[in-house]
């Protein structure tokens, strides 16, 4: 559990950073994205083969996309989609890197 928290501590200020720049809907995209990174990584158990352990994490991410998009897409108003993608994508991307320094 100790190597999450420094993961979890840059991706809220990633969240932060996201809802400054672009709103709202930037915030809550990027909080999918940490959701999403988080439950990924938590798939990381040492008795699960590699291949499995990775697919399911690229499944994690994707369908939380899939699914922020689908509510993006049909409740407009409240999740503009552009914004709430590009705050996905804007966590999801550093913390992917930042996993790796992380999680030796």
């Amino acid at each position: 559990m100790r190597p999450y928290i420094p993961l979890l501590l840059v991706g809220l200020g990633l969240v932060a950073i996201a809802t400054g720049v672009g709103g709202r809907g930037a915030g809550i995209g990027g909080g999918a994205a940490l959701v999403a990174q988080m439950g990924a990584v938590a798939l990381a158990a040492p008795q699960r083969p590699f291949l499995a352990r990775w697919l399911g994490g690229l499944a994690i991410r994707f369908l939380t996309l899939g699914g922020l998009i689908a509510m993006a897409a049909t409740h407009p108003v409240e999740l503009p989609l552009l914004e709430t993608a590009l705050g996905f994508l804007g966590v999801l991307l550093p913390l992917l890197f930042v996993e790796t320094t992380f999680l030796k």
